[in-house]
C-alpha cells in the first residue's frame, strides 16, 4: 500500500507533498490489480474460415452417413449369404450321409451277390451229386438204357422211381439256379444305380457349398472394404470437427478476451476516477488545514485487485454437477490448444505432471488454503514447490487424458484436500470478484 507522509517544514510544502502522494496512489490504482491478468489477445478466425470448417464438417458427416448405410446393407447381404452357405453346408452333409448309405447298400448288394453266387454253386454241386449217385455205372447212360438194364421187375421199379426223383430234383435246382442269377443281376444293377445317384448328389452339393462359401468370402471382403472406407471418413470427420472446434474455440476465446479486457479497462477507469476524487478531497482538506493554521496532514492511497483471476479465456463447455450418476467436479472452459492458463490465486505449486483422467494436471495451494486444480494441460510452466502469483501463466490448454476436445478442467477444493472436497468453482470465484459465464 503506497503511502506518503508530508514533511514538517511548512504548510505549503506539506500540501504539495500530500497532493503528489495521492496522485501517485491514483496512478498505482489504475495500473494494478486484475488488469495485469488480461492475457494476450488470442487469434480471431474469420467468418469465412468458420463457414468453410462447418461446410467441411457437414460434407464429411453426410459422406459418413452414406457409407454407414452401405456398411449396413453389406452386412445384411452378408447375413443372407451366410444363411445360404449354412443351408448349402447342411445339404452337403446330407449328400455325404446319402452317399454313405448308398455305399452301405452297395456293400449289401455285394453280399447278396455273393449269396446268390454261393446258391448257384450249391445248386450245381447238388445236381452233380445226384448225377453221380444215379449213374453209378456212368453218366452217359440214357433213361431207357437204365431201365432195360434192370435184372428183374423189382429192380426196374426201383430204378424208375429213382430216375423220377432225380428228374424232379433237377428241375427244382434249375429253377433255384435261375432265381439266383436273377437276384445277382438285380443286386448289381441296384447297387450301381444307388451309388451313382449318391455320388452325383454329393458332387452337386459340394459345388453348391463351394459357390456359397465363395459368395460369403466375397461379401466379407466387400463389408471389410466398406468398413475401411467408413473408418477413413470417420477420421476425416473427426479432423473436420476438431478444426471447427478449434476455430469456434478461438473465436469464443477472442470474444471472451475482448469482454474481459473491456471489463478490466472499465474497472481501471473507475479506480482512477475514485483515486482522483480522493486526491481532490485530500487537497481540499490540506488547503483548509493550511489556511486555518492546523497541524500536519497525512494522506494515503491503497490499490490492488481481489487477488483472484479467471484461470483461462474461452467458452464454458461444461458446468459443475452430476453426469450419468457421476460428479463432474469442476468447470470446463473450451479453448484452443496452447491458450494460456493462469494461476487463479497466489500460492505454492503442490504437484504437476501426469494425473489419471487429466493427462497432465497442476495443483496449487493458495494463500487462502484452498487447492485449485488445472486439468488436461498441454504444457506446464511451473514445478512443485514454486511460488506463483495470481494471473501468472502456469501452463497452456490441452486435450490430454479423457478429453473430447481442447479445454481446461478447473476445480476448487476450499478445505485444502488435494483429491477431495470439491465445490462449484463458478460461485466460489464470483464471491471473489471473478466471473465465469455460462453456468
Amino acid at each position: 500500500m503506497p503511502q506518503c507522509r508530508p514533511a514538517r517544514t511548512g504548510r505549503r510544502r506539506s500540501v504539495r507533498a500530500a497532493l503528489a502522494g495521492l496522485l501517485a496512489g491514483a496512478v498505482l490504482l489504475g495500473s494494478a490489480g486484475p488488469a495485469l491478468a488480461v492475457p494476450e489477445p488470442p487469434p480471431n478466425p474469420t467468418d469465412g474460415q468458420i463457414a468453410d470448417a462447418q461446410a467441411a464438417q457437414e460434407a464429411a458427416a453426410a459422406e459418413v452417413g452414406r457409407l454407414a448405410a452401405e456398411v449396413a446393407a453389406a452386412e445384411t447381404e452378408l447375413e443372407r449369404l451366410g444363411l445360404q452357405a449354412e443351408a448349402a453346408g447342411a445339404a452337403y452333409l446330407a449328400a455325404e450321409e446319402a452317399l454313405l448309405q448308398a455305399q452301405a447298400a452297395a456293400d449289401q448288394a455285394a453280399a447278396d451277390l455273393q449269396s446268390a453266387t454261393d446258391a448257384v454253386d450249391a445248386a450245381l454241386a447238388r445236381i452233380a451229386g445226384f448225377a453221380r449217385e444215379s449213374y453209378v455205372d456212368g453218366a452217359s447212360m440214357s433213361t431207357a438204357a437204365a431201365l432195360l438194364d434192370s435184372e428183374g421187375p423189382g429192380e426196374l421199379v426201383q430204378r424208375a422211381a429213382l430216375l423220377d426223383y432225380v428228374a424232379d430234383t433237377q428241375v427244382d435246382l434249375l429253377e433255384e439256379l435261375e432265381v439266383a442269377r436273377v437276384r445277382q443281376a438285380n443286386a448289381e444293377s441296384s447297387a450301381r444305380l444307388t451309388r451313382d445317384a449318391a455320388a452325383a448328389a454329393e458332387d452337386e452339393a459340394a459345388a453348391a457349398k463351394a459357390a456359397a462359401d465363395a459368395q460369403v468370402a466375397a461379401q466379407q471382403g466387400a463389408v471389410a472394404a466398406a468398413e475401411a472406407n467408413k473408418a477413413s471418413l470417420d477420421q476425416q470427420l473427426q479432423a473436420a470437427q476438431i478444426q471447427l472446434l478449434e476455430l469456434q474455440g478461438a473465436r469464443d476465446a477472442y470474444q471472451q478476451w475482448q469482454a474481459q479486457k473491456a471489463a478490466e479497462e472499465a474497472a481501471a477507469a473507475a479506480a482512477a476516477a475514485r483515486a482522483a476524487e480522493e486526491a481532490a478531497a485530500a487537497a481540499a482538506a490540506a488547503r483548509a488545514a493550511a489556511s486555518s493554521g492546523g497541524g500536519s496532514t497525512s494522506a494515503a492511497a491503497s490499490g490492488g485487485g481481489s487477488g483472484y483471476v479467471k484461470p483461462t479465456s474461452g467458452r464454458t463447455s461444461s458446468c459443475f454437477g452430476n453426469r450419468w450418476g457421476l460428479l463432474h467436479a469442476g468447470v470446463d472452459i473450451a479453448a484452443p490448444i496452447g491458450t494460456p492458463i493462469y494461476a487463479a490465486t497466489s500460492g505454492v505449486v503442490q504437484r504437476t505432471g501426469p494425473a489419471t483422467g487429466f493427462g497432465l494436471a497442476i495443483y496449487i495451494r493458495g494463500d487462502d488454503g484452498a487447492i485449485t486444480v488445472y486439468g488436461h494441460v498441454n504444457a506446464e510452466y511451473v514445478r512443485k514447490g514454486e511460488r506463483v502469483t495470481a494471473g501468472e501463466v502456469i501452463g497452456e490448454v490441452g486435450n490430454r487424458g479423457q478429453s473430447t476436445g481442447p479445454h481446461l478442467h478447473f476445480e476448487v477444493h476450499p478445505g485444502g484436500v488435494m483429491y477431495g472436497g470439491q465445490v462449484d468453482p463458478v460461485p466460489w470465484l464470483r464471491a471473489r470478484g471473478v466471473s465465469i459465464s455460462g453456468c
